[in-house]
């Protein structure tokens, strides 16, 4: 058994809205996997459909080789989920927030684990505090414990640190790296793209309910236009016609081409010139996650 998630030939409609579109995706035990896609792309529904909390039209979904319909109490106790949403119980401190969710999963109290998980985030303070006294910050952190509390082998972060401030983010960021170097595979979706590239070493694209890319990360780089030239020339110069690949137009005096290869410089280079069009100033660049992301979607 290698693979942590399995998504196969999974469907999904809500009406008319084709929402996943005979979606194979598969994730190997171990791997901090980023899922990435504007919204609508169908990645909520695809974390939906692994917690149970929706039925595919068509497929079948597996974690840790258990169905998450027909073994749906296996299935479960693999998974941690941290949802994009602030869902807690505000009559509940934190330590009973998370001995309940202890329970929920049939496991005794651990106070000695908890203890160490809340000082891990930061939290061992607030221990006993009411959790509708929390900041939200606070509150998000201990959806983050509760995920991992029962000690899954799946975890999964959907925008884990939307609207978190920059020292937050390390904080949680250190935990699961740790979890994931301990041996725990992580899922991944996020809009801040600078992410992906950092921490994950496989990255997905979904767009409209498809798979458009699956990769290593690092691999996006070498199999993508992943460089950029990016020139000022003389202002007024007709540009509009230029029939090169990969060119995008920023103002009347800026273009930018994207290539991977540096040998596609002479080519762009030789054609502006037959052009008769002044360069006044040019900067090489590599391109980041994002620029690659959108490239995908507009091809």
């Amino acid at each position: 058994m290698n693979k942590a998630i399995e998504f196969i030939d999974v469907s999904k409609s809500f009406g008319a809205t084709r929402a996943l579109n005979n979606l194979n995706l598969y994730i190997d035990k171990g791997d901090f996997y980023g899922l990435l896609g504007p919204n609508g792309a169908g990645k909520s529904t695809l974390i939906g459909i692994l917690g149970g909390l929706i039925i595919p039209d068509t497929g079948t979904t597996l974690v840790m080789d258990y169905n998450v319909r027909s073994e749906y109490i296996a299935a479960r106790k693999s998974l941690g989920i941290v949802p994009q949403e602030l869902v807690f119980d505000p009559f509940f401190t934190v330590y009973e927030t998370l001995s309940f969710q202890l329970g929920y999963f049939g496991k005794k109290i651990d106070k000695k684990w908890i203890l160490e998980l809340l000082d891990s985030l930061g939290l061992a303070n607030k221990m006993y505090s009411n959790m509708r006294t929390l900041s939200g910050g606070m509150k998000r952190r201990v959806l983050l414990a509760q995920a991992l509390v029962h000690k899954p082998e799946v975890v999964v972060l959907d925008e884990p640190t939307a609207g978190v401030d920059v020292q937050l983010r390390s904080t949680i960021w250190d935990l699961i790296k740790k979890i994931n170097n301990d041996g725990t595979t992580i899922l991944l979706t996020t809009h801040y793209l600078e992410e992906a590239e950092q921490l994950c070493n496989k990255t997905a694209f979904v767009n409209n309910g498809n798979l458009i890319a699956n990769e290593e990360t690092k691999n996006f780089f070498k199999t993508s236009a992943n460089k950029s030239l990016l020139l000022k020339i003389k202002n007024g110069q007709a540009i509009n016609n230029l029939n090169i690949k990969n060119i995008h137009f920023h103002s009347t005096d800026k273009i930018e081409f994207t290539f991977s290869n540096l040998s596609e410089i002479t080519d762009i280079l030789n054609i502006l010139n037959s052009k008769k069009i002044e360069i006044i100033n040019f900067e090489i660049k590599e391109l980041d996650l994002e620029k690659i992301f959108l490239s995908y979607l507009n091809s």
